[in-house]
């Protein structure tokens, strides 16, 4: 072997995965290379690119052994990107997803799936190794791979609450790069994150209960100091009669006793200062016609002289 120390170098940087041609850039013979392979010594992953271990290869090597095949520029992408970043969507396991530039001539094969790009040169993330999309460029492209507009919808809502990234920064990503599917639905999405929703049930509960139905847009995530702690309601209403509170309660995710005793407080909290709430989870959602039945006379008898609008899915 030529030079020991860069070879060693090489499969650290690379998680221990190497290609024929660095091998034999090393001066190691096809007979070596071979002989390794036969005798379980390197495993081969794909063709021309193998793994200098024992053991059965990690996702992250699987990962690094793609982008190693895939010959010129390319990045993670997809659900690939997904798992790195550790975005809802992610997947260790399956094919390898990768990002390549509009008119390169790269292609996949079993276990790669191969992407192109115009805007190539603008969505690797520059602080991540190895190479793999931002984590905006991420959550669009799962957004676009959707089975609908409301699917693509509540995976741009899940990912960007997860990340925390801020609803503008994905507005804006929108409109220099337009997705080529949902392009609508997807701002819509992004611009509800920028005026405060921050989770799948609360975008629901924008575009199925108070839009079609005509509601005024009230304020979201409303701070209040609940003994002496900063607690965050999701949406509130100043009336003339008082304010109306209301939670949108994702409980089947997240409920402990912990949660449940913070809500216990927040609802005391409420009481003592005179406000009206509702609270709603997913299934309140899912009947959206019923539940704005309900928000409408809540919000009348709290002096609210509007009237609901009729959504073509009331009764």
């Amino acid at each position: 072997m030529e030079d020991p120390e860069e070879w060693q170098r090489t499969l650290r940087d690379q998680l221990n995965i190497a290609t024929r041609a660095q091998a034999l850039e090393q001066g190691l013979t096809d007979h070596v290379i071979s002989a390794n392979i036969a005798a379980h010594r390197w495993l081969p992953l794909f063709r021309g690119v193998f793994a200098v271990v024992t053991g059965e290869p990690t996702a992250a090597m699987w990962r690094m052994a793609a982008l190693l095949f895939v010959r010129g520029e390319a990045v993670l992408s997809h659900a690939s990107a997904a798992a790195v970043h550790g975005l809802p969507g992610g997947r260790e396991e399956g094919p390898v997803h990768l990002t390549v530039p509009y008119r390169s001539s790269a292609r996949g094969c079993t276990g790669i799936v191969v992407h192109r790009s115009r805007a190539f040169a603008h969505i690797r993330d520059r602080n991540v190794l190895p190479p793999v999309t931002t984590k905006v460029a991420t959550l669009i492209d799962l957004a676009v791979d959707a089975d609908g507009p409301r699917e693509a919808m509540q995976v741009l809502t899940a990912g960007a609450t997860r990340a925390r990234l801020g609803g503008w920064t994905i507005v804006e990503a929108l409109e220099n790069r337009p997705p080529r599917r949902y392009e609508k639905a997807l701002m819509a999405a992004a611009r509800r994150l920028a005026e405060g929703v921050e989770s799948p049930l609360e975008a629901d509960f924008a575009t199925d209960v108070l839009e079609p139905h005509g509601f005024p847009s009230g304020t979201r995530q409303v701070a209040r100091v609940v003994e002496g702690r900063r607690r965050i309601e999701d949406h509130e209403w100043e009336l003339p009669l008082g304010v109306l509170t209301v939670r949108l309660d994702g409980w089947r995710y997240h409920a402990n006793r912990r949660t449940a005793h913070a809500d216990r407080q927040r609802d005391n909290a409420a009481e003592l200062e005179g406000r009206a709430r509702l609270t709603f989870g997913s299934e309140e959602v899912r009947d959206p016609c019923r539940t704005a039945a309900m928000l409408a006379r809540r919000m009348t008898q709290l002096g609210w002289t509007g009237e609901m609008r009729r959504c073509p899915r009331c009764p």
